[in-house]
């Protein structure tokens, strides 16, 4: 791991190797105090602050977020994360007996909760297609989910960068492909800002959601929803308050809807445009370079790992963008999984997921046993290749090269 720099300014506890920044991410130090000093400004005269001037910091930081992403602004509001917008959506969707919610097994488990919910209320169904693994070639994601569409489809939701599996799908394709067949996609781009590039008006998408703390190294809290022009009428928060029948006509229904719920801290969403010069700052070539350089440490990395551990690559190096997983040789359950982290954590100072594969939601039945174990590693600025050394030489000494990975190996490891 860097030390704390000008150019790399993040501040971690001494002695932890954080291989996990697609989880929670982690904001750099010129971003945790802007939002220190907007908090001390909010509780200074909280009144003022969320009263007097807030629709304005609050457009102007929407202005930038949306200019980042090549959003529309009008069709951009602020949520606390993607599963939030995600569900935002779901929840706004007139579903009738018999729809059905199309997805794939390398979703989100929150989501795919999500989505069942839904469409368990409604009376819909929720059809699951799905991806081999490894995959050959991105095309076969698109193959798999055009042949599960039906007339009955009524939306797809499909991620931009796959949480668990970390892997960067044709999008674009897949968006202008579903179209074809008159299916809105609801894309889950949690990972995709600062991590790959990101056009929303050119994406097309009927609904778009995303993260800001993750690879946009922003607080946390601070997500935004955007919704195509001919869906927003129908789009509403999750918790109607004041806006529903706010009588200006100068702002846009999902704005007014949207942007105040009940009392709120703002200060994460208004730091994001803070993160988003930082991050952008610190490579020479801006953000296309800095996501570049992330991306060839994932590659090397993952490179590393396989050779050590004498594994395959799940997926050709085109679907790999700052995060890898690694397909370990035999599948451990969620407590077995949970131990490996753990210990590797407490033992060898490493923050690194493991999970089995598919996740919970993903299954055929809760109780059907994982097919896979994916330990997922991630790549940023603070990292270097002897993280991933290190990483490497955990794993073989408690599974052994091309060893069996069951859960005794691992807690007498």
């Amino acid at each position: 791991m860097r030390p704390y720099s000008p150019e790399c300014p993040w501040d971690f506890e001494p002695g932890t190797i954080y291989l996990t920044h697609g989880t929670f991410g982690a904001a750099p130090r010129p971003v945790i105090e802007k939002r220190a000093e907007l908090i001390r400004e909010f509780e200074a005269n909280p009144i003022r602050f969320l009263s007097r001037g807030y629709e304005e910091r609050l457009d102007a930081a929407r202005a930038e977020v949306a200019a980042f992403l090549n959003a529309d602004p009008e069709g951009t509001v602020v949520v606390p994360n993607a599963t939030t917008g995600v569900a935002t959506v779901l929840e706004s969707l007139r579903l009738r007996p018999g729809d059905e919610l199309l997805t794939n097994d390398h979703e989100y488990n929150a989501t795919l909760n999500a989505l069942e919910s839904v469409a368990e209320r409604a009376r819909a169904r929720v059809v699951r297609a799905s991806f081999p693994l490894p995959i050959r070639h991105p095309e076969e994601t698109v193959e798999s989910l055009l042949a599960a569409v039906s007339p009955r489809t009524r939306l797809a939701l499909v991620s931009h960068v796959t949480s668990p599996s970390g892997l960067v799908l044709p999008i674009e394709t897949i968006v202008r492909e579903l179209g074809r067949l008159g299916v809105d996609t609801l894309v889950d781009a949690a990972h995709a800002p600062g991590m790959v590039p990101v056009d929303v008006r050119a994406l097309g998408a009927a609904y778009w959601t995303a993260n800001g703390h993750k690879w946009l190294c922003g607080p946390k809290s601070a997500g935004v929803l955007c919704v195509r022009a001919d869906r927003r009428a129908d789009v509403r928060p999750l918790v109607t308050s004041h806006g529903r029948n706010d009588p200006r006509t100068d702002r846009p229904m999902l704005w007014r809807e949207f942007d105040w719920q009940g009392t709120l801290d703002p200060s994460a969403f208004l730091a994001l445009p803070e993160a988003i010069r930082v991050v952008g700052g610190l490579h020479s070539g801006g953000w296309p370079a800095h996501m570049a350089a992330n991306r060839d440490l994932a590659l090397a990395a993952r490179r590393r790992l396989n050779e050590a551990l004498g594994l395959e690559p799940i997926a050709p190096e085109s679907m790999i963008g700052a995060m890898a997983s690694i397909r370990l040789r035999e599948p451990m359950d969620e407590v077995a999984s949970e131990q490996l982290s753990r210990h590797i954590a407490a033992e060898d100072r490493i923050e690194v997921p493991v999970g089995p594969f598919p996740v919970r939601a993903a299954r055929p039945t809760p109780d059907a046993t994982p097919t896979s174990t994916l330990l997922r590693i991630s790549a940023q600025r603070y990292n270097d290749l002897d993280d991933y050394d290190r990483l490497a030489e955990a794993l073989v000494a408690r599974l052994g090269s091309g060893a069996s990975t069951t859960a005794s190996a691992i807690v007498a490891g």
